[in-house]
């Protein structure tokens, strides 16, 4: 079980009577986390607004390629826009060496038993960055998509990634994270010739749980539909920083 936000499976009860009771203290606690985690979100938000910082928190389940696109997106733009990185994951700091091997900044964060990131560690992470001479921080969440739906860390957006690896039901699985999220990324798309996916299908159903999102289909690997993120990218990120910095 996640020790922070409850996660897994619910505590078993051996009839002693206090199954109502003990429910309602989890409720309790949980409630209390979230309410912190909101008070040090807010916070984060005055922080990137006052430095003119678009921040995205990209999400999804483990082995959706996550950490492809930004590395493919932070070598394409990197000469665009002023980049730094937070990267989440429980053990390892593989992933944030492949960042920094793009040449971007990158604050690699372990949750340990935890599965998501939360807003107070997304603020110390910050704090080993010049905020004020960057355009745009990507925060990649753990691989997880249940915990991090919950949590907000301050960002303007969550972006939520599948992989056509994956089935396309998941945004009916996963129904609170597609539905906080504002854009998808349905990567892999290269390898649709030799999976069983449904596109179409998949993007019905992410609409069914979220009218508004956005869907992108891409590949890291190939480059196929990456202009098309690295617009959006560049139209949301203009408009959050009043502009400034180039944009695609």
């Amino acid at each position: 079980m996640c020790t922070d936000c409850g996660c897994g499976p619910a505590p078993h009860h051996h009839g002693h009577g206090h199954g109502a009771e003990d429910s309602a203290r989890t409720v309790a606690i949980e409630t209390d986390i979230l309410s912190k985690n909101d008070r040090l979100a807010r916070g984060n938000r005055a922080l990137f607004a006052k430095q003119g910082v678009f921040v995205l928190n990209l999400v999804s389940s483990p082995g959706s390629g996550k950490t492809s696109i930004l590395e493919r997106s932070l070598r394409d733009l990197r000469d665009v826009h002023h980049f730094a990185v937070v990267e989440g994951d429980q053990q390892t700091d593989n992933d944030a060496a492949r960042i920094a091997a793009t040449g971007v900044p990158v604050k690699q964060v372990n949750t340990g038993a935890g599965c998501h990131l939360d807003a107070h560690m997304v603020g110390h992470a910050v704090e080993h960055f010049d905020l004020s001479s960057l355009d745009i921080l990507l925060i990649e969440n753990v691989g997880n998509l249940v915990c991090p739906a919950s949590f907000d860390l301050g960002e303007h957006h969550k972006v939520v990634v599948l992989s056509v690896t994956e089935g396309e039901d998941k945004p009916l699985k996963y129904p609170s994270m597609f539905h906080h999220a504002d854009l998808m990324l349905l990567n892999k798309v290269d390898l649709l010739p030799h999976v069983d996916f449904d596109v179409e299908r998949c993007k019905a159903f992410a609409r069914q749980v979220n009218p508004a999102i956005r869907i992108l289909e891409v590949s890291s690997k190939s480059g196929q539909g990456m202009e098309a993120w690295y617009a959006w990218l560049g139209r949301a990120a203009g408009k959050r920083s009043g502009g400034r910095g180039p944009s695609l």
